[in-house]
Order: structure tokens, then sequence, then C-alpha cells
């Protein structure tokens, strides 16, 4: 059997050396908090805008980015996640769906999120629902179907992915309207690229009905 050769070596040498103290720890939270967090939020934000990785709409726009580092300080996400999944949509920020339900998987206050789906043809409806860890109660969101897609015009627009991918559809707009239900303090009162898209297409050309939608949008906020 073989010696240890820990037990030989000087006491001095066995000893792990003690970390450095970190005098100046990274400043987290709102970068309008203060003059130090600013600074801070200006200099991240011009590193942000010089990389490769960021959608092209951030690139070179230091302003946007100290906007990123705003909205992910406030939800608690990646500056990063935040720029790839926000959107401008007809002059409005909007979210991907996707990161709708990022956010409920990751915000600690529901299991994963799920699925009902019911029915068929234009009666095929979606609830999006999950446990509330606090009270192991099931929260459901609004249901959405296909004949609700019909109705809001959705489902007619040039492009409608409603048509082909129907099933996703549903599940991709439960998802959004559950967020949008129990967390619109992390969503900040915006909405998703497909809801903006379907907003715009049922009201184009009727600026009476493109008022109503604004209006109806803003309530459900």
């Amino acid at each position: 059997m073989q010696d240890d050769n820990r037990d030989h070596l000087p006491a001095e040498a066995s000893t792990l050396p003690t970390p450095p103290t970190v005098s100046s720890p990274l400043p987290v939270g709102s970068v309008f908090s203060g003059p130090e967090m600013f600074d801070y939020g200006q200099r991240a934000a011009r590193l942000l805008a010089a990389s490769s990785l960021l959608p092209a709409a951030f690139k070179n726009s230091i302003s946007d980015c100290f906007v990123v580092l705003e909205i992910a300080a406030r939800i608690g996400a990646s500056p990063l996640a935040v720029a790839q999944n926000i959107h401008i949509i007809n002059g409005r920020p909007s979210w991907s769906a996707q990161f709708c339900i990022s956010l409920v998987n990751s915000c600690g206050r529901f299991s994963q999120l799920k699925y009902d789906l019911t029915g068929e043809g234009d009666n095929r409806r979606c609830i999006a629902w999950a446990i509330e860890k606090a009270t192991s109660e099931r929260i459901e969101g609004p249901p959405v179907d296909i004949n609700m897609a019909k109705a809001e015009g959705w489902f007619s627009k040039n492009g409608s992915k409603w048509k082909t991918m129907p099933e996703l559809m549903l599940r991709y707009r439960a998802a959004a309207f559950f967020a949008r239900t129990y967390l619109a303090e992390y969503l900040l009162g915006m909405g998703t690229i497909d809801e903006a898209h379907d907003i715009a297409a049922s009201s184009q050309g009727n600026p009476a009905a493109a008022v109503e939608a604004l209006l109806v949008d803003e309530a459900d906020q």
C-alpha cells in the first residue's frame, strides 16, 4: 500500500490559500438607481452593443442595450436572454412566446407549465396550467380556441401560422395568456410577438378597430 504523501508535507504546504477579499463586487440592480450603477450600465451597454451575439436591432445601439440592462435587472434575467427575446413590433416592444414560457418555468412560483388540449376542428381548445408551489393549487390561464383565433382575425391574416401550425399556436397563445395573468410584473406590460402581429393584422385598414384592439391590449396588461 502506497504512503499518503500528504502526511509528509509541511503544514503550510497542506493548507489551502485564503481566497482574496473582493472589495468591489459586481453591482446589481437598476441602472437608474444611482451614479455608480448608471456608470456601470453605460460601460456594460457599450460591451453589449459591440457583441456579435446580439440581434441586429441592438448592435451598435448603446442606448437600447442600456434599456436591455434595466429590463434584465427588473425581472432578474440575463441581459443576453432579454436582448434575444424582445422585439419591436409596430413601435411596441414585445416578448417571444418562448420567453414567456421560460419565465413561468423559472420564476420559482409554479411547476413546469403544462397544456390541456380538448375538442376538434374550430372547437379545438388549449388551457395552459401549472401548480402554484405556495398553495399546491392548480392555476389555469384563460382558454384559447380556434374559434377565438378566427373571430379575432388571427387565423385569416397573411402568412398566419394558425393555418399551418394550429397546435403550436394554441400552446403559445395559452402560455402568453397565463404569463400575462399571473406574471404581469415580469412582462412589464409587454405582450408577445404573435399578439402584436395579430393585433396589427386584425386592425389593418380599420382605425377604429386598431384603437379598440390597443385598448383591450392595455386592459389585459
